[in-house]
């Protein structure tokens, strides 16, 4: 599939109809998206034939960029079940097979690396403090191949010290620098929309 017939799909899902401020819900983007998951796909085939798991998956837009990729199973996690009563909605419309599994990403007991590839972009921390930590973290101790993360640009030295010295990761490399539209949601935003740098990590785990 070409990355522009992979946006235009993307670009036709649902999104969030009632954002949660504490979880920082903000839909992942077509553009974002069709990249972030291209280009685990064609520069590393992480994807294709692949088990893949989407955390926080929200209204499932990486989980159906996976599905739309050939992934061999991908399985969507999140805690919020309206988000995956849409999510869910999102597959049907696509014809994709996806499980979604409601949950917290950091309290799931997965017993090792069950999944190849992880895929997620986690709450940037803004709300609560460490929680993109707590994704990468969790991330890190479930796929044996790769993990694909979104970060803010301004936290990419914190990022890769954690990733190597405190997450088991063998490299961890930004891909590429990409701009996040965040769009005003909340209303503490005072701006209709904002720009933020972010960067797509890849992290290769260590092998045990």
């Amino acid at each position: 599939m070409k990355l522009k017939q992979l946006e235009g799909l993307l670009g036709d899902l649902q999104q969030f109809s009632n954002p949660k401020v504490d979880l920082e819900q903000y839909p992942t983007g077509p553009h974002i998206a069709s990249r972030m998951l291209f280009t685990a796909e064609n520069s590393y085939g992480d994807i294709t034939d692949k088990v893949v798991a989407d955390f926080g998956c929200g209204c499932g837009t990486l989980s159906a960029a996976a599905a739309l990729l050939d992934a061999a199973c991908v399985i969507g996690f999140d805690i919020d079940p309206q988000s995956l009563e849409t999510a869910t909605l999102n597959a049907e419309e696509l014809e994709v097979e996806i499980d979604f599994v409601q949950c917290d990403i950091t309290k799931l007991e997965l017993k090792g690396r069950v999944v190849d590839t992880v895929v997620m972009n986690p709450p940037f921390g803004t709300r609560k403090k460490g929680a993109d930590m707590e994704f990468l973290s969790a991330a890190m101790k479930v796929a044996s191949r790769a993990v694909y993360s979104l970060h803010k640009t301004s936290t990419r030295e914190h990022i890769k010290r954690a990733a190597l010295r405190d997450f088991n990761a063998k490299t961890a490399e930004v891909i590429c620098e990409l701009r996040y539209d965040l769009p005003k949601l909340y209303k503490f935003h005072k701006r209709k929309e904002v720009d933020i740098a972010v960067d797509l990590w890849r992290f290769e785990p260590k092998q045990k």
